[in-house]
């Protein structure tokens, strides 16, 4: 019975992965028959469960219904054998790290619109698997930076720090440290960062000042000196920083496509997908 239950359970994984219709999916979903565990007292699956297979497989039209229809629901915690910790943002984390980039998107307006959802962008992921990292935490460790400037635009905060007492910040110098691979990448993500933190708090601080001749070359003189706080931050880059906090969250990015400013000057990428040319430093 368990076996056939499983096996009844992956036709509906399997039908969200070859992108069936939607009234299709949901006729399934709430099917009793597909829920696989034989013994629980819920029989079908949540949107929050739903809506998770619709990341992984990029169901657009799919995670459009769930969050139109269910909003809440949807982004609820999922049942235990998806995630076990009941205060993270599995949906956000799973969009950044499949870089669902449309997806990511309708999440973070429905996290908007929700009282309820008001610390989502900043919850740290599960104890066991993420260390407490927070969705930025991730787009950062992975060098999504459309990401990242999607979730601090929407209101992630730089400076939560995760169960080791990481911020984000401290997530790609460490990788800048160890090693030079995708250093171009991981320059633009800290150039993203900088730009939406006015106040520049990081564990690693006392690294960089132990060996300012090494992180000089790896960051630059002028990045390392601002950093360390030995200078302050270039008029650029707090022009920037002063712009960015005015803009609303909830209307991000569309009011920094709307910025009377040259594109090359914005920190998302122009129409060819590409990032743009516009340095901090």
């Amino acid at each position: 019975m368990e076996r056939r239950l499983w096996h009844l359970s992956f036709l509906f994984y399997q039908a969200v992965r070859d992108l069936k219709p939607v009234w299709k999916l949901e006729d399934m979903r709430t099917m009793e028959t597909f829920y696989w565990e034989e013994n629980a007292s819920q029989r079908t699956y949540s949107p929050s469960e739903a809506l998770l297979y619709a990341i992984v497989h990029d169901h657009q039209a799919y995670a459009q219904y769930l969050l139109s229809h269910y909003s809440d629901g949807a982004l609820a915690m999922p049942g235990e054998r998806f995630c076990c910790c009941q205060t993270s943002a599995p949906h956000l984390a799973m969009a950044v790290r499949y870089d669902r980039r449309d997806i990511l998107g309708l999440i973070l307006q429905v996290a908007h619109r929700l009282p309820s959802l008001r610390t989502y962008l900043n919850r740290g992921g599960c104890f066991h698997l993420e260390d407490g990292k927070t969705p930025l935490h991730v787009a950062c460790e992975l060098l999504r930076s459309e990401a990242v400037v999607l979730l601090l635009g929407n209101g992630a905060s730089p400076q939560v720090e995760d169960h080791n007492g990481m911020t984000p910040l401290d997530v790609i110098l460490e990788q800048l440290w160890d090693s030079k691979v995708n250093a171009a990448a991981k320059k633009v993500c800290l150039d993203h960062l900088l730009m939406f933190m006015p106040e520049v708090h990081f564990k690693m601080k006392g690294e960089l000042q132990k060996d300012p001749a090494c992180w000089s070359r790896l960051l630059g003189e002028d990045k390392f000196n601002y950093l360390v706080g030995k200078n302050p931050a270039p008029l650029f880059l707090m022009a920037m920083q002063k712009i960015l906090q005015q803009l609303p969250p909830e209307q991000f990015p569309r009011s920094l496509e709307e910025l009377p400013i040259p594109p090359a000057l914005k920190p998302l990428p122009g129409s060819c997908g590409q990032p743009g040319k516009r340095k901090v430093f």
